[in-house]
């Protein structure tokens, strides 16, 4: 069986595994995947997405108002993110830690959405590759202000207060990063 087929003028990727049942998901970037049992046949998948059409039409709707004109990556390009974060993030990470004289206990790159760096107990700090979605200072002000936490386990004013020292200019990065990427880096 093809791994992608048009039905109803949908592109869907087919992915067969160890299961039962058939279901159709729709991912953030609007890629339609049709999950089939290993046994399930072309035509079952057909047959799957003529019945759930109009839901499909519906949940790409909303998705499309959701995302309004922001940008979102395909799964190819969120490789191609994680692999420029796992080159980019380590190498100024090290630079801000020479700066500011905090140096992290590891880094970890994530996938994370909703949250673009972290830092732990043990001072080790996350970053989300997402971030590779925006300008250069959004990105230092996101590694600067993780670096402070190993100082300063809080927001508080002495936090911020430090991260200002290190980064005058952070509420404008704070700022550039509440804005949805509307851009494709890779175009």
């Amino acid at each position: 069986m093809k791994d992608i087929i048009t039905v109803n003028n949908f592109e869907c990727k087919i992915v067969k595994s160890k299961r039962k049942t058939l279901s159709v998901e729709i991912t953030e970037s609007g890629e339609i995947i049709l999950r089939l049992p290993n046994k399930a046949t072309l035509k079952d998948a057909e047959n799957l997405v003529i019945r759930h059409s109009e839901w499909i039409k519906k949940a790409l709707r909303k998705q499309a108002e959701r995302h309004d004109g922001k940008y979102i990556p395909s799964p190819e390009e969120e490789k191609t993110l994680r692999k420029l974060a796992e080159g980019y993030l380590p190498e100024r990470t090290a630079y801000w830690s020479k700066k500011t004289g905090l140096t992290p206990t590891g880094i970890k790159i994530t996938s994370a959405k909703k949250r673009f760096g972290s830092c732990n107990s043990k001072n080790s700090v996350c970053f989300s590759y997402f971030l590779m979605l925006y300008p250069k200072e959004a990105v230092d002000y996101v590694i600067v202000h993780e670096l402070c936490h190993i100082k300063h386990k809080n927001h508080s004013a002495d936090f911020y207060k430090t991260v200002s020292k290190f980064f005058p200019d952070f509420r404008n990065a704070e700022k550039l990063l509440k804005q949805p990427p509307k851009r494709n880096p890779f175009a």
